[in-house]
């Protein structure tokens, strides 16, 4: 099985930026089509690349967020939302940092199986 960059919960994190994607494509989709303005091509150009300019500008921002979450999931503590900066908040899941849980974390991505899913299994 192919190695997954993004596990469910990062996904759902990163569908706020999916739904402007979607959005952003009706739009250019309906314009390509219908043409409501005609064919002018300065007006033509403008018009897609105000469309086209943030698409992919939102589209490569969500992936490096995306990376940037996945990331910071395995290489730290994880606390419930709003908790990080609590005295004395108990984190959900602390960051292992030892040789074991290490080799364990690189054997499961290498098998396509997250941390998350090892756990279940057990």
């Amino acid at each position: 099985m192919a190695n997954k960059i993004f596990d469910r919960d990062t996904l759902l994190d990163l569908t706020v930026n999916v739904v402007p994607l979607f959005i952003i494509g009706f739009f250019v989709v309906g314009f390509v089509v219908l043409a409501p303005f005609g064919i002018d091509p300065l007006a033509s150009a403008i018009q897609f690349g105000l469309l086209a300019v943030p698409f992919v500008l939102l589209a490569v921002l969500t992936y490096f967020a995306g990376r940037a979450v996945a990331g910071a999931e395995h290489s730290s503590d994880v606390y419930l939302p709003g908790q990080a900066s609590v005295r004395g908040a108990e984190p959900l899941e602390e960051f292992d940092d030892t040789p074991e849980s290490l080799e364990r974390d690189q054997t499961n991505a290498v098998e396509g199986e997250t941390a998350d899913d090892a756990a279940d299994d057990h």
